[in-house]
This record gives C-alpha cells, sequence and structure tokens, in this order.
C-alpha cells in the first residue's frame, strides 16, 4: 500500500509537468522534503525514509530509526512483526556496547545506513549496527555547562548533530565524526544547558535548552543545517521588560524535549516548560502563557499557530514538555487530525492539532491538585494547593504524573501506552524563599512506577503494570505484532503483551534510561534497550 501510494504522488506530479502545469503548493513541500534529505537517490535507506516524511506518512524504515521519535508523529510504534507475543521469551543478546562512562544512557539510538548514533553528555560514538563496532567518538571540550544527562543526536544528509551541556549545536560529519561548525544556542553562563536532541524538518534544525536555577526566557531556535546560522527565536515567555507581555512576569517555559510535525499542516508541536520563579506562584500572577503549555508553529518562522496551556498558573514543577503524539483517527464518530499528551500534572489532554482545540481532558494519574476543569479543557489551579509556609499535600509529587519518558500508541488497539507515576509530595513557599530560580522547597513522601493504557477516545485506563517503587526512567516503544517494550524501576528490561499488559519477557540489564528503538537487517529484528552505561541489542535466537 505504502509504495502504490508513493507511485501515485510520482505519477499525479508527472501529469502535472507533462501538460506544463504549475507544481501545486503541496508537490513542492514534498519535492523539498525529498531533496533535502536524501543525500543520494542511490540509498534506499534514505530513499524510503524521505519519500515516507514528503507523504507524511506515520512509518519507520525496517532497516533505520532516522530521528529521536523514529519518525515525526512521536508515536514510537514500529510495523515490524518478527518478534511476536508467543516467541518474544527466546530474545537473547546479540551485542552489548559499553560507554565506559559513569552517566546512565538515557538517550534515544539513532540508527542510519547501518549505523547507530547513541549519546552522553559531551560524547558521541558511532557504532556498527549489526556487532557494535565502534566506527568512531566524539568528545566536546571540558565545560563548565550542566551535565544532567542527554536525549540523543540526529542526522540530516552527512551531517549529525549533537547539543551539548553548556548549550552548543555541534554539527558533526557522520561518517567521521569531524567538527563542522559549532554554534551557541544560549548563554550557559545565565543558566542555560542543552540535553536536547534536535529535530530537522527540512532545512531547519530545531534546538531547545533548559534552565530553571534564575529567572531566564523560554526559547526554541532553528539553525541551517548545512552552515549553522540562525534563522529564528521562539520565546515561550519575553525576556524581562519586554512591552505588551502576557506572561504575567513569569520566565521559563523551556523546550528542552523533542516535538513532532505534522508536514500537511506544516506545524511543529512542542511542549514547554515550568514558569520561574518555581514555587513563588504571588509573584507572577496570571495563567502565565505560555509555560506548562502545546505550542504550535511555523518551522520556517517560529510563529506561534496556536497554543494550549495544560497547566495555568503552575507552581509544582510540572512541565508539559511531555511528547506531543501526532494522530490521525475517529474521534466522536468523525476523522479528525488529533495530538494526544499524557502530561507531567496527572491529565491526559486530547486536541485538535489543525485548531488546538481542547476534545478531551481526564486524569491518567493520582491528583488532587485542580478543583475542576473549564470551558476550554484546562485543569483549574485549587488556590488551597499552592506551596505555602506550613507546607501542602500534593498529588502528583515533583516527579510528576509522568515525565520524559516517551510514550508509545498502538494504533490497532488505540492505547497510548504511558509510563506513569502515582505520587505525593509536600510543597512550601515563603517571601523568604526569594523570587528566583526554585523559591521554595518540597519534599517527595511516596511514589510508585505503573505503565498505563490509556484509551485515546476516552481516557479510561484500560490496564495498569506494576513497575516498582519511585518512577520508571524508561520510554515505551510498541510494535504491530503486539509486543510492548519498556522497563521497570528496578533493573528491568521489559516485554509485555500490549492488549493487556501481561509480563511475557524481562531481561536484568540495570536500570533502562532510554526509548527502546527497533529495526531488522539481514532479515533479523533487534531490539535496543540502554540499561545503565551500556547499550544492549536483543534478536531471536
Amino acid at each position: 500500500m505504502f509504495w502504490r501510494t508513493c507511485r501515485r504522488f510520482a505519477d499525479a506530479g508527472g501529469r502535472d509537468r507533462a501538460a506544463g502545469l504549475p507544481r501545486r503548493r503541496e508537490d513542492m513541500k514534498r519535492n523539498d522534503l525529498l531533496r533535502d534529505f536524501v543525500p543520494s537517490w542511490r540509498s534506499k535507506v534514505w530513499q524510503t525514509f524521505a519519500v515516507a516524511l514528503a507523504l507524511g506518512v506515520a512509518v519507520v524504515a525496517q532497516d533505520s530509526w532516522p530521528t529521536y521519535h523514529g519518525d515525526f508523529s512521536g508515536q514510537r510504534h514500529s510495523k515490524l512483526t518478527q518478534i511476536t507475543p508467543d516467541n518474544v521469551r527466546q530474545l537473547t543478546l546479540a551485542w552489548a556496547f559499553q560507554t565506559g562512562q559513569t552517566q546512565q544512557i538515557k538517550s534515544t539510538p539513532i540508527l542510519v545506513n547501518g549505523i547507530i548514533y547513541i549519546t552522553a553528555p559531551d560524547n558521541i560514538w558511532a557504532i556498527d549496527a549489526r556487532s557494535a563496532r565502534q566506527l568512531w567518538r566524539y568528545t566536546y571540550p571540558a565545560n563548565q555547562g550542566f551535565h544532567i544527562g542527554h536525549r540523543g543526536a540526529a542526522v540530516y544528509k552527512d551531517s549529525v548533530y549533537l547539543t551539548t551541556p553548556d548549550a552548543h549545536l555541534v554539527a558533526l560529519d557522520a561518517h567521521t565524526g569531524k567538527v563542522k561548525w559549532d554554534v551557541v544556542v544560549a548563554d550557559a553562563k545565565r543558566g542555560y544547558w542543552s540535553t536536547n536532541a534536535p529535530l530537522v524538518i527540512r532545512n531547519h534544525v530545531l534546538v531547545g535548552v533548559s534552565g530553571d536555577f534564575d529567572n531566564l526566557p523560554g526559547i526554541l531556535q532553528s539553525f541551517d543545517p548545512e552552515v549553522g546560522a540562525h534563522q529564528w527565536t521562539f520565546y515561550s515567555t519575553p525576556p524581562v521588560g519586554t512591552p505588551g507581555s502576557q506572561s504575567g512576569g513569569a520566565t521559563g517555559g523551556q523546550m528542552w524535549m523533542t516535538g513532532t510535525y505534522d508536514p500537511d499542516l506544516n506545524l511543529v508541536f512542542v511542549g514547554t516548560g515550568n514558569p520561574t520563579p518555581v514555587l513563588n506562584g504571588p509573584i507572577r500572577p496570571g495563567n502565565n502563557p505560555w509555560t506548562g503549555s502545546i505550542v504550535a508553529l511555523d518551522p520556517d518562522t517560529g510563529k506561534l499557530a496556536w497554543g494550549f496551556q495544560a497547566s495555568p498558573h503552575d507552581t509544582h514543577d510540572w512541565d508539559a514538555a511531555e511528547v506531543p503524539v501526532l494522530v490521525d483517527a475517529e474521534f466522536n464518530g468523525a476523522p479528525r487530525k488529533l495530538l494526544l499528551q499524557a502530561s507531567r500534572n496527572g491529565y491526559f489532554f486530547v486536541l485538535d492539532r489543525t485548531t488546538g482545540k481542547n476534545l478531551l481532558t481526564k486524569p491518567f494519574a493520582t491528583v488532587n491538585w485542580a478543583k475542576g476543569i473549564d470551558s476550554e479543557g484546562r485543569p483549574i489551579p485549587d488556590p488551597a494547593k499552592e506551596p505555602s509556609r506550613d507546607g501542602v499535600l500534593i498529588a502528583p509529587n515533583e516527579s510528576g504524573g509522568t515525565n520524559y519518558r516517551s510514550p508509545s500508541f498502538d494504533p490497532r488497539t488505540g492505547l497510548l501506552i504511558v509510563s506513569a507515576h502515582d505520587g505525593y509530595g509536600i510543597y512550601f513557599f515563603k517571601p523568604e524563599h526569594g523570587e528566583y530560580g526554585w523559591a521554595g522547597a518540597d519534599y517527595n513522601l511516596w511514589g510508585r512506577g505503573v505503565l498505563r493504557a490509556i484509551d485515546y477516545r476516552t481516557g479510561a485506563i484500560r490496564w495498569n503494570h506494576d513497575l516498582g517503587d519511585g518512577a520508571s526512567a524508561a520510554g515505551v516503544l510498541t510494535t504491530a505484532s503486539g509486543v510492548t517494550f519498556t522497563g521497570d524501576s528496578v533493573g528491568n528490561a521489559l516485554a509485555l503483551r500490549t492488549s493487556d499488559g501481561t509480563t511475557l519477557w524481562h531481561s536484568a540489564i540495570g536500570r533502562v534510561g532510554n526509548g527502546p528503538v527497533t529495526y531488522e537487517l539481514d532479515g533479523r529484528q533487534y531490539v535496543l534497550l540502554g540499561g545503565g552505561s551500556a547499550l544492549y541489542a536483543f534478536v531471536l535466537p
């Protein structure tokens, strides 16, 4: 079906050119995508990937995982079927790659043309996807940036892109690891850093940053992938003193997770972080847009198309940076272009991604901080749950109902599989805590991780799978054969039956800290998971 669709696309363009007609706008857009993503039409891997992106088809080529989410949709769903619920128990180790670092692997492996790119703070390795043989390694110079972790790389033509703890973007030769160029994304001396896996959209490399130790504007930057020239900046909160600001004096709203993209709408969707000062709500009255929000941007200009605020006036460090998952499906009996997000504040949202209109808001984790849902589908903060001098019991705690752990959408069952967390904490604020950065204190009292299957149509929880004390650090992967891969809180990689959450396989590789990926080479399906500071590949015998 996919290649028949490609053929129709090619035939339509040919008929227009034969008739002497000008190229249609959608054809020009798709052709631009083809040109920018294909280094050589002799490369079948890139050709398949490029055509899929050009058509907006939510597929991942069998022999690649070419971008952070696998494709632009954020579904993290693979059409591979070699590993099934019946045979997954036979998985065995194909290889393991030791980074030699003290930090846990938190990055999603990127696979293009048989080469895997895996990252850690200040480091990127290129390894053979069949054997884990190291091809090259690049180490960024020593720096004073915040080394909290790293989400992954991005690939464009013959370049690989790496963000750094001191908020630089480095372009490397994909074949050798040699530096092509190095640009500053944000000023690390002011408190910015970057763990972000860049997102490449045509001739734009989108890069976000983090930083809530001080009152810093939230920024997302776009750079030219060829030369590193700056293209645009989007501010989720404007610099202090900006005339006409609607943020109520709030800063923050950093965009530190990789967004998603709809080629048909030409919109990129990004979640934004918490406001600053974080726990001092009185100093920044109002809802503080666009912190704790999902924003839709034009990738060519950085202009805001629409925004939806998941956490108005957040005072609990609940980013809405979680992945905006794009799904084309029926909702209330009509076909819709949907956006799904399980947000850190414990609520699940379904939006029409064309307009940003809310279609559904339901809690998916333990929550006690909202007194209702407003007419726009936003939770209404309860003033009694604001941090106070004597402390207030809040659910979820600072770890959130979920976090950076990428979910996965299974189209066959209609389930969004989320690494969730039920927890309670106590939040404090007094004026002596000040007006900058954290500006308060909090203590987690209890929490337990659970994998939850959310029915996108209703928000109902179809099944739960216990993951252990505290939040798991693993993302989620689903496959068309009905298998879900993730990790628990006690050091196991897991395979579950997608339909009901039953455990089918586990391996004690250490705490899984990244999103699993899968690919097929030489007729064998591989599953990759990071355990501790090593990357493990599993296959059937």
